[in-house]
């Protein structure tokens, strides 16, 4: 069987591709700082990052999930995650932020 230029770069490309993905969405972490707790609102989260990309509850308290995870084959994986717990009130009560980035 012969094999030409086109289907090596066809191969190659299909593997490159296989090796790409994203989890979560991407958010504006430049506004992390700006989250203060027992005074920031749950109206004002969702006014700064969107929707979360998940929502749960722990101990009875509504806790929102801020997610972005992407890899390809090529270079390191880049990680922005955030938790964010609500008290009753739905005022922030404690949250959490990691990241793989430089600051």
């Amino acid at each position: 069987m012969k094999i030409n230029g086109f289907n090596i770069a066809g191969v190659l490309f299909l593997f490159l591709l296989a090796g790409c993905g994203t989890v979560g969405k991407n958010f504006d972490s430049s506004q992390v700082s700006s989250i203060q707790n027992n005074v920031t609102s749950q109206t004002e989260i969702l006014d700064k990052f969107g929707p979360p990309y998940k929502e749960g509850m722990e101990n009875g308290k509504v806790m929102w999930t801020y997610q972005f995870d992407q890899w390809n084959a090529l270079s390191q994986t880049k990680s922005k995650d955030m938790v964010i717990l609500f008290d009753e009130n739905n005022i922030v009560r404690a949250y959490r932020y990691t990241t793989s980035e430089p600051e």
